[in-house]
């Protein structure tokens, strides 16, 4: 008796049914023979079913894989029996190709999806179907593996016969294919055939061990399932952990229980805990929990974190690493931060902040650090100290533009000498390095792509420990969500955008209160300080042509011939201003701004040469028109003075490494995109906005270009102190009107949104009205595509396996019985980004979209007058190519599509007909070029001033508002030697202060209108208010506090706040140490230091010093007077 016995009615099925028969029958003797014939049997039913149905087509030289994984094969078997068929594949091939031991359950497995197949295939093609169940019972058993390699070649000579049978069946079944077709197309819409429940949850069962097998797991040898653990809560005191993975020693690495699918894993929390407990016990090694219900996992590592979402369970060498840092990671309290990469209290205190958030128990920083503060550096910090405590061995560093992650490798390379690092864009450095720079697209491929040699991923979801992203803001997770859920890595951002501009979903990606990251150190903090320069007040550049755009009446006569030759053929009366830099370019606007810089920017050697500048453009031709413009206008630079730096410029890296050094050309650097952020030149002096900017993130960034510091760069001992920014678009304005900018929005793909417009169809398709049978056909239709496509996508990609729930639940056709909007939104949001459609015709795929959105619309009564027009005009120029004997077969319909009245009356079957029968043809059209108009007409500049900044762009320079006199002789003089001695805290001698008595009471004024300004301030501690002490010089006096490795962030903060003070205001009254906020957070001083008294009073004791050079120079003063 066998299962497959019910085959041998149909003759034609014999072909395969006897290869049935005989797998069935090799449970007796071996299961890995069994489960090599299940495959070998599948293979011949399945070219049976290729042979047989006309919708198919066979071609011998394909494979099973190819065979099963064909698009119109998947279409007609149900939509739940690929993945069985799978498993039947997958496990034939490993017994063939390894040593594996096949275990009984799985042989049973196989048999039963073969037996779920082959009852289809009566189902579908025979007139007389077996509603057959399969009976595990007369399943043979063995207990002793037996080789009978008789037996074995026995059975390989009967499958060759059967393939040869196979072939002159398909000649002589020819004129049946058709009826074939038929019948099956009959019987399907007659019943839903069911696919055996018991295997579809036993495949899920061992999507599990697929994962496990993924991850480098030998179930057997590494890997055991089942194992018993004693010693826990339960009656009998024993219990059976599903899954206990094992390092090289023997030892638990981890512990895994599992649920089923349609249970939330998270209950076998505790379940696992006591296994683990009890593992440990046993083995004096705690392992890393982990439960799953085989599409969520949770690692629960309860030594260090609460339990959390991962997208996989950890592979061998990363349970490895966890447990290595969980024995050997040095509490980060005493901190040995190296003063060679990052020497500033600011960085330091970040650098505190973030470890003091790790010890916590916080996996996510986000650090918001002024463009030029030293970001890097401090990251670098950060990676030094935490793989020096153990706490990090793998960092990622991710950048969204290939300059910058060549540039944050280099200094990475020059911060830290002796961390191995890998620019995995270049391809030469080792991809096992500690530390990988990539950009997101990179890193999104590489991780399914990059294999050791043995072909494991070198990239698994536990490999880094930490992931640095630059420049973080949500747009980046949005996009590349996908690299962020795979790695289970803390998580550092970094970013230059002002906390207070930082959207609020970045903050709750970071887990964060809003206006509240890790650490800040902002822009006009920096300026105070010192570490940054100031860009004044923006000047407003204000061009007629592109603020208003050009309008023909308002020309001259001559200007309106030139305007009429220029737009010849075309309906033009006016070119708005946004076309003004963007497909028309006029040189005298563009004359105006390079002349305006010219005359107007910073300059140095002696006021001789411009300063290094950027000039900010829309797009590459306006970039290449303006170093046209400039190398006519300015002839004698040979065409060297400015360049054009943009993506398609072929060796673009050594232009720009010109343009940094600053003794070379260019000074003047044109970019499109590639110098708004990130590039560090601190000789730049100009900024020119010559393009519209939306995004807030970006503004800051390119305002960032010009911030930093630079040493002797108009001579020596003379530094920059300032830049300008020139603003052609009123970008300031914009900004304090709309504080947050326009949100730049991630691009979807045509295929994601073909897929959505289907989803949104089929949802509309459901009301009462759409329940006649034309629309009913038409639904179903739709919903066979999508869920084809969704089987269609590749489970092994990364990002798909952490969708695997959600794609999995919208495989199944009951799930489009009535689709709701949370279906709508998930399938959308979720499915709908990972849907590739493999055709390449790229402007087919362009009109299905457009005519999906027309349905939608009608089945909705919603307005799609601008979709129909689009179509009427794809109908018109289709029309001019009526030769063509493709477009002349369609005469009639591109005809009828032109006109009004078709329209009127149109419906979502004859827009269907119009997708169908048009789509092929779309690419027979020349996609129409974008005219580009080089004009010369006369611009003006109708406004040039400085802009009056509000709110946060208002940056305050000054120290105090004091006498203007004193204030101005104060920085003019800033160079003396007894100012200068003053602000370094070097002693004054009492000439020095007659000096100063002298310039202050006579020459100013008199001792009079000293007194009636600032009172009974003593003279030196009012010159020091107003000129204050340099920051080195007050750092060396608190160096001891801010180094001090036993302080917290907030007692070095506390320090930092007295720096800060005595910096801009020569010295600080003790009572003035109570009202610092930090202080008040924790009410009082005493509060704050209440376990460190004795530092405490040395901090007070070195503010009295500061204080007491006053006090006793005066005493000196006082006493030479008598």
């Amino acid at each position: 008796m066998s299962n497959f016995e019910y085959l041998r009615k149909d003759r034609s099925y014999r072909v395969f049914a006897d290869v049935c028969i005989e797998a069935e029958k090799l449970m007796n003797v071996s299961y890995t023979a069994s489960v090599t014939f299940a495959r070998k049997a599948l293979e011949l039913a399945v070219k049976w079913v290729y042979k047989n149905d006309q919708d198919l087509r066979y071609n011998y030289q394909d494979t099973l894989a190819i065979m099963l994984n064909s698009r119109k094969f998947k279409e007609i078997i149900p939509y739940n029996m690929p993945g069985l068929l799978s498993y039947i594949q997958k496990l034939g091939n490993k017994a063939v190709h390894s040593k594996i031991v096949v275990e009984r359950e799985e042989a049973i497995l196989s048999l039963r999806n073969l037996f779920s197949f082959t009852s289809w295939i009566d189902y579908s093609y025979s007139r007389h179907y077996s509603d057959v169940k399969f009976d595990e019972s007369i399943l043979g058993e063995i207990n002793n593996i037996v080789k009978v390699q008789d037996e074995k070649n026995k059975l390989t000579k009967m499958l060759d016969e059967m393939d040869k049978k196979l072939e002159k069946l398909t000649n002589e079944n020819e004129t049946l294919k058709k009826e074939n077709e038929e019948k099956r197309k009959i019987y399907q819409r007659e019943k839903e055939f069911q696919v055996d429940k018991i295997s579809e949850a036993e495949t899920r069962k061992r999507y599990i061990d697929l994962i496990l097998e993924s991850e480098g797991w030998v179930i057997g040898d590494n890997c055991l399932t089942e194992v018993e653990i004693s010693n826990i809560s339960t009656p009998s005191g024993k219990g059976k952990a599903d899954y206990v993975l094992y390092g090289d020693n023997g030892k638990p690495l981890a512990v895994i229980e599992a649920k089923k699918v349609d249970v939330d894993p998270r209950i076998a929390k505790n379940q696992a805990k006591e296994y683990a407990d009890a593992l440990e016990k046993k083995y004096g090694t705690r392992p890393v929990i982990f439960f799953t219900n085989g599409l969520d996992y949770y690692i629960w590592d309860d030594t260090d974190y609460a339990e959390r979402k991962v997208s996989s369970i950890y592979s061998k060498k990363d349970l490895e690493k966890l447990i290595f840092k969980r024995k050997n990671k040095n509490r980060l309290k005493n901190l040995a931060i190296k003063d060679v990469i990052t020497n500033r209290a600011y960085q330091k205190e970040a650098i505190i902040r973030v470890t003091e958030a790790l010890e916590s128990g916080r996996r996510k920083m986000l650090l918001v650090m002024a463009t030029g503060s030293g970001k890097t550096r401090t990251a670098a910090s950060i990676v030094d100290v935490l793989t020096r405590h153990n706490w990090v061995k793998n960092i990622l560093f991710l950048a969204d533009r290939t300059a910058l992650v060549k540039q944050a490798r280099d200094n990475f390379k020059e911060y830290l000498p002796n961390l191995s690092l890998c620019n995995l864009l270049d391809n030469k450095d080792d991809i096992n390095s500690r530390m990988v720079f990539s950009t997101y697209p990179t890193m999104m491929n590489a991780i399914d792509e990059a294999k050791d040699k043995k072909g494991n991923r070198i990239f698994t979801s536990g490999h880094f420990d930490l992931i640095i992203v630059d420049e973080s803001h949500r747009s980046i997770y949005k996009k590349y969500q996908a690299i962020f859920d795979y790695f289970d890595a803390s998580l550092l951002g970094l970013t230059a955008t002002p906390k207070s501009e930082i959207d609020k979903n970045t903050y709750k990606i970071f887990e964060l209160e809003d206006d509240n990251p890790t650490f800040a150190y902002e822009l006009e903090e920096a300026i105070k300080q010192g570490y940054l320069v100031h860009y004044g007040k923006p000047l407003d550049v204000g061009l007629k042509i592109v603020r208003d755009g050009l309008k023909y009446s308002e020309l001259s006569e001559e200007e309106k011939e030139e305007f009429e030759e220029t737009f010849d053929g075309e309906e033009k009366e006016e070119i708005s201003s946004e076309e003004v830099n963007t497909t028309l370019f006029n040189q005298d606007t563009v004359d105006l701004v390079i002349k305006t810089l010219m005359n107007n920017g910073l300059k140095v050697e002696g006021g001789d040469k411009l300063g290094k500048t950027i000039i900010f453009a829309v797009n590459q031709k306006h970039a290449n028109f303006i170093v046209e413009r400039f190398n006519k206008l300015y002839p004698e630079y040979r065409g060297k003075f400015a360049e054009a730096i943009y993506h398609n410029i072929k060796f673009v890296d050594n232009i720009i490494a010109q343009f940094k050094d600053k003794n070379s050309y260019p000074q003047i650097a044109v970019s499109v995109d590639m110098l708004d952020t990130g590039i560090d030149v601190p000789e730049i002096l100009n900024l020119v906005f010559f393009k519209k900017i939306r995004s807030k993130a970006k503004f800051w960034q390119m305002i960032g270009r010009g911030t930093r510091l630079c040493k002797d760069l108009f001579g020596p001992g003379i530094d920059k102190k300032r830049f300008l920014i020139f603003d052609c678009y009123k970008n300031f304005e914009f900004f304090e009107v709309n504080g947050d900018g326009k949100e730049v929005k991630n691009s979807k793909s045509v295929s994601e949104n073909i897929f959505g417009a289907k989803i949104e169809i089929i949802k509309s398709l459901q009301h009462l009205k759409y329940q006649e049978k034309p629309f009913i056909e038409y639904r179903d239709k739709l919903i066979s595509e999508v869920i084809l496509d969704i089987l269609g996508i590749n489970e092994n990609r990364f990002d798909v396996r952490m969708k695997g729930a959600i794609v999995d639940k919208y495989k199944k056709l009951d799930k489009y019985e009535a689709l709701d909007e949370k279906d709508v939104k998930e399938i959308k949001d979720v499915v709908a980004p990972l849907v590739i459609y493999e055709e390449s015709d790229e402007l087919a795929k362009r009109f299905d979209y457009l005519i999906y959105t027309i349905e939608n619309a009608y089945l909705q009564n919603k307005s799609f007058l601008k979709a129909k027009n689009k179509v009427k005009e794809t109908a018109e120029s289709l029309s001019e190519l009526g030769t063509l004997p493709k477009v002349l077969e369609k005469r009639q319909l591109i005809m009828d599509i032109q006109k009004d009245e078709f329209w009127n009356n149109i419906n979502i079957f004859q827009l269907e007909e119009i997708r169908n029968e048009l789509r092929e043809l779309i690419r027979l059209l020349d996609k129409p070029a974008t005219k580009i108009y080089y004009t010369d007409f006369k611009d003006e500049i109708v406004d040039y001033s400085e802009h009056e900044s509000v709110g946060e762009f208002k940056i305050i320079n000054q120290l105090v508002n004091y006498n203007k006199r004193v204030e101005r002789y104060l920085e003019d003089f800033k160079n003396n030697d007894v100012i200068k001695r003053l602000k370094n805290n070097h002693p004054l001698s009492l000439n020095d202060i007659k000096y100063l008595e002298k310039v202050l009471w006579d020459e100013l004024g008199t001792k009079e209108e000293y007194t009636e300004t600032y009172g009974k301030i003593p003279l030196l501690k009012m010159v020091s208010k107003i000129i204050g002490m340099y920051r080195e010089a007050v750092e060396k006096e608190f160096s001891e506090f801010l180094s001090d490795e036993n302080l917290n962030s907030n007692q070095i903060n506390f320090v930092r706040h007295i720096v800060d003070y005595i910096a801009q205001n020569g010295s600080i009254d003790k009572e003035k140490l109570q009202e610092f906020p930090i202080v008040n957070k924790f009410g009082g001083v005493g509060e704050l230091f209440k376990n460190k008294t004795d530092v405490l009073i040395e901090i007070i004791g070195a503010v009295e010093k500061v204080n007491g050079r006053f006090e006793h120079i005066s005493q000196e003063r006082e006493f030479s007077s008598n």
